[in-house]
């Protein structure tokens, strides 16, 4: 099975869940499935870029991205929590690499327009194209690609982009069957309770019906995005419980959040009355 997984950076923080989830991705790689890894770390870029005297602004969701924060977004993205996360799967027995928009110019971007957002957005993109030749080369020799939330202008410039949106985009390009977010909760939540399943036509509800919020509504969009460009199904699962990677990737039961594409009409029609 060809997956797309994307890490919250909240799971980048402690060492001890690193090592989990790399041997988790390390299994799955084992076992025959072609990886595509994408990692976040909006927390850790926040708190780099406070060490540095810069602050951070943000508009809906995302983070407003002059030059000095662009060029601090690729040393952490593209450096320290890639190579980290690559060094990871590697040394958990599965050879991975991590790679940035600029190598092999594997993801393309153009820049985000934002009319409302005084100033404009600067240095944030959104996912154009991916060189899925590249990523079939890696895969062929059983390399697993650890992807930084980055993407390659026409201009030559890289461009910030918000890593659920990009998580959403590669699977689409690439003709994921499954898309897992690894998250620090447990999945969509509906006060304590974790919703077993959400179908794409729920979302909106959830989101006007204030069920969820903050990075759970990029997570809820970004499925919805990839569920129309032909993602069969989207997972939203807590990486930090033990083996909950190898659960979402399974065809059993799934530890989080099951986000399912709409039905349509003649398909409803047709399992009401039992027809194949």
């Amino acid at each position: 099975m060809r997956m797309v997984i994307k890490i919250a950076g909240a799971l980048l923080e402690r060492e001890e869940d690193v090592q989990g989830i790399a041997r988790q991705i390390a299994e799955l790689a084992h076992a025959g499935h072609e990886l595509l890894v994408v990692h976040g770390g909006g927390k850790i870029f926040t708190a780099t870029l406070a060490r540095m005297g810069i602050t951070s602004r943000f508009f809906s969701g995302l983070r407003v991205t002059d030059r000095e924060t662009r060029d601090a977004a690729v040393m952490v993205f593209a450096g320290l929590l890639n190579k980290k996360l690559a060094g990871a799967i590697s040394l958990a027995g599965q050879p991975a690499v991590g790679i940035s928009a600029a190598d092999a110019a594997c993801f393309l971007a153009e820049p985000m327009q934002a009319d409302d957002c005084e100033g404009g957005l600067g240095f944030v993109g959104y996912l154009t194209e991916v060189n899925v030749d590249f990523l079939r080369s890696l895969w062929r020799e059983g390399i697993v690609p650890v992807a930084s939330c980055m993407g390659l202008g026409a201009d030559g410039e890289l461009y910030n982009i918000n890593a659920d949106h990009m998580a959403a985009a590669a699977a689409e390009f690439i003709h994921a069957e499954r898309l897992i977010f690894l998250t620090d909760v447990a999945g969509v939540l509906d006060g304590e309770k974790v919703l077993r399943a959400v179908r794409g036509t729920e979302i909106e509800d959830l989101i006007r019906r204030n069920k969820v919020s903050g990075g759970m509504i990029l997570k809820l969009e970004a499925a919805k995005r990839a569920l129309a460009g032909g993602v069969a199904e989207v997972r939203i699962v807590g990486g930090t419980k033990p083996r909950a990677l190898l659960a979402a990737a399974s065809s059993g039961r799934c530890p989080g959040t099951r986000v399912l594409p709409v039905m349509r009409a003649a398909t409803r029609a047709k399992a009401a009355r039992g027809v194949a």
